[in-house]
Parts: structure tokens; sequence; C-alpha cells
């Protein structure tokens, strides 16, 4: 199947009925796959090199200098993730081996005055940053665009779900959305049974923004009882809806199971994926009234969800 794509910069510039109908197909979307291409989006390439760069750098050093940012105790939700530190199917109650990836993470760039102390004891922690010259600056803005560019995305859903367009911001004021830098190891040999690059998962916040290798294969997502190959093509971001906006939506639209596939001997493949996820306190109901889901707060729910996922 062909994966929709749609460009943002058209629907911001679009009035009247031309907004509407993009509005109505940005839903159509959401509610049929839950994933999307997304063009327009406006990110300085320049940024996107330069983090991009940066992750490689971080990679490419020996297994010491990058344990010397790994998380300092069990449950910490930032810095460096070696082979085996993860098993993220487990989020799905489904018990396999670890994922056969490593990853860098890091957190919000701002802590607001009144952050709670349960906050500032997950989401809160300081990123651990390594000591390579322009690391820091190159993933503090990549974080940031991503931010901005995350919040354009929930004004465009607003509209997709006939709300004011600003109607999600109340809940994205501080939000405590996650950056993460993946490298999958070459391949060697046939992975143990069950075992991918990153396990079925679905994602836990609002939204994921994936910038994906261009032309990197692996990114599957589940349509029925099938998974189809997602696309990576040059120049555009991955979105797919996260756990909190099916729940916000009663499952109007769908936060799609999707993995990253290990087969026999596959080259190595890079990937940034921005987890936008909104703020601590945020209570996530349905829109609609419904009882399908109750009530959860933002913060604690994605705590929860983290610590299931550890190896």
């Amino acid at each position: 199947m062909a994966f929709a794509a749609f460009d943002l910069a058209a629907f911001e510039a679009a009035t009247g009925q031309d907004r509407t109908a993009k509005a109505a197909e940005l839903d159509r979307i959401c509610r049929d796959t839950g994933f999307l291409v997304l063009d327009g989006h406006g990110v300085d390439p320049a940024v996107i090199a330069a983090v991009w760069d940066a992750a490689q750098g971080f990679f490419a050093q020996d297994s010491a200098a990058k344990h010397a940012v790994a998380p300092p105790y069990q449950g910490y939700p930032y810095g460096y993730l070696g082979p085996d530190a993860e098993a993220l199917a487990r989020s799905k109650g489904e018990d396999t081996p670890p994922d056969l990836k490593e990853s860098f993470n890091g957190g919000p760039l701002r802590v607001p005055a009144d952050a709670s102390a349960e906050a500032m004891d997950f989401c809160y922690q300081p990123t651990l940053w390594p000591d390579l010259p322009g690391f820091r600056a190159a993933w503090e803005d990549y974080y940031a665009a991503m931010e901005d560019l995350a919040a354009r995305v929930m004004r465009a859903f607003a509209a997709a779900l006939h709300l004011p367009d600003g109607y999600f911001d109340p809940f994205i004021g501080h939000p405590i959305s996650a950056l993460r830098a993946l490298h999958y190891p070459a391949t060697r040999g046939v992975p143990l049974d069950k075992q991918q690059r990153a396990g079925a998962h679905t994602d836990y916040g609002s939204l994921t923004i994936l910038l994906p290798q261009p032309g990197s294969q692996g990114l599957q997502v589940q349509i029925g009882p099938d998974w189809v190959d997602v696309p990576a093509p040059e120049g555009a971001f991955v979105i797919n809806i996260g756990d909190l906006m099916a729940r916000w939506t009663a499952d109007r639209w769908v936060s799609t199971l999707h993995r990253v596939v290990a087969k026999p001997d596959q080259p190595a493949r890079q990937s940034l994926a921005f987890f936008h996820q909104p703020d601590w306190d945020a209570e996530i109901a349905p829109l609609d009234g419904a009882e399908a889901y109750s009530p959860v707060k933002s913060g604690p729910y994605l705590m929860e969800k983290f610590r299931s996922t550890g190896t």
C-alpha cells in the first residue's frame, strides 16, 4: 500500500473549502493507518544535517565512550542504551529477546518553575551529554525544531477533529517530549526467535516525528493481518499517532502497532525519533465525553510505559 503524504505548509496556507478538504484528508489518514509522510514541514535542512552528523559521530565511538553517558541507574530516562538494554514489545505484554539496537536519549530543554517532584525525578532529569564538539548544540537545535513542528501538527490535528486550531495548546505548554537517536547495527546471521531491531509496539504520547535514513528499509506497520513497509523519502518526516491521541479521540484515530524488522545480514541503519508528549499534568480524556477510556495524566502514564520496556 502507499502511505498518504500530507503537506503541512499547504494546509497552513489554505483557506475556506480548500482548508476544510485538507483537514478532512488528514482525519481520514489518522483513522485509516495513523501514519503519514509529512511534506512542507519547513525544518531547516542545515539543522537536520547537523544532528544527523552528531548522531553518527556518537555511535561511531567505541563502547567505553558511549557508556560514559549511560544511565546512572535503572529507570533513568536519558543517555546511552546499548544492545540488549530494551525490548519494546514488552510494553504490549509480549516477552521477547532484547531489541537489536542502541540509542541515545535526551529530554526537555526547559524545566517549568512549578514542576512537581515526581516530574523532576523522571522526565526533567538532566540529559547526559557526550564529550563531542558541537553535539549538544546540534541536538538542542533539532529538539527545538521538532517541538515547534509538533505544535504545528497538533494545530492541524485540531482542525481535522473540527476543534478550534488552538484547542490542544493548553495541554502542550510544557511538553515532556523526548528525542531519541537510534542506530541499528548490521545483523549477522539469523536473529533469535521473536527478536527484532525494534519489537512490535505502539508509541505512548500524542504523536511521533520520525526522521528515517533516506532509502532505508525495516520500519513496518501492521495493517490488518499484514506487516507493511513504511517508506523513507528524502526530505520528509514520517508522523504517527500515539496512544494518548488514540485515547483523546476514543479510538477514532489509531495508534498503530509498528516494528523495525530484523532479517538475516542487514546493513546498519539510523533514525531519529521525537516523541511528543503533553505536559506532565495534562489530563487526557475522550474528546466526545465517551467512557471508552478513563482519564489519565500524561506524565505518570508515560513513566509506567517506559519502565515496562527495560530488560
